[in-house]
């Protein structure tokens, strides 16, 4: 067991250090702020980072069960519990953690960095489609990405063999309904601003059969794709197409 004054010790030297604080011990948890949730007393792990953000973690789930951003930390011991207080003013938020006993509290020195390199992301996929698309369809080029509606940015826009207009919307998971609801909102719009027919093309390693239904009955396209991640970017393995249209 950790004692509280060596806890405050520790918790101080965190905090003012911009450290990484680990807290495990028994411990009650009250939250108020957009709703407000309490937890019985039970064993978990409170996590405070340099950035000042409090998270509460129990044996189970990802995501912490309470958590909070930008928040002002303070603490003090009474009547034989060791008590945690974080707070923010915007929006008004609090977290009360009253421990009973710790049994470990850790600081660390950690490096930051913010050269996060993301690989197989839709972008990363639509940069590869735009060298080529003629592995969709013969005759299927790029013309601009990213390109900008007044709602919402369609992936790829391209032009058919026939000079049809062509949204190509890319997904690096399973379409659902929204992915086909999207397409097929980027096409009328499109379709209204250059007054020219215009095709929806969805790519996504899967769809939902819902989905595909929606997909059919608005006359939009499906192709799957599968890929595979390495560094520094992502491999378009292969294509399929699944249905054919008014434009097969």
């Amino acid at each position: 067991m950790v004692s509280f004054n060596k806890t405050a010790e520790i918790l101080d030297d965190a905090v003012k250090s911009k450290k990484m604080l680990s807290i495990v011990g028994s411990c009650y948890v009250e939250y108020w702020g957009r709703a407000a949730s309490k937890l019985p007393k039970g064993k978990r792990m409170l996590l405070i980072k340099g950035d000042n953000s409090i998270a509460i973690h129990q044996n189970r789930l990802l995501r912490p069960t309470n958590y909070m951003m930008n928040a002002s930390i303070s603490w003090n011991q009474e009547e034989n519990t060791f008590i945690l207080n974080a707070r923010k003013s915007n929006p008004k938020e609090s977290i009360k953690v009253i421990f009973y006993e710790i049994e470990a509290a850790h600081s660390y020195e950690m490096t930051c960095s913010d050269d996060l390199r993301l690989f197989g992301s839709e972008k990363d996929l639509s940069n590869q489609l735009m060298q080529d698309l003629s592995f969709l369809e013969e005759g299927l080029k790029p013309v601009q990405q990213e390109s900008p509606l007044r709602k919402g940015v369609i992936d790829i826009l391209a032009e058919d063999k026939n000079g049809n207009i062509a949204v190509v919307e890319v997904k690096r998971r399973k379409a659902d309904l929204n992915s086909v609801m999207q397409l097929h909102r980027y096409v009328k719009q499109v379709e209204r601003i250059k007054n020219k027919k215009t095709r929806g093309i969805l790519l996504a390693p899967e769809i939902g059969k819902h989905s595909m239904e929606l997909l059919e009955n608005y006359g939009l396209e499906f192709f799957s794709f599968d890929f595979e991640i390495s560094n520094p970017k992502a491999k378009i393995k292969g294509i399929n197409k699944t249905q054919k249209t008014l434009f097969d």
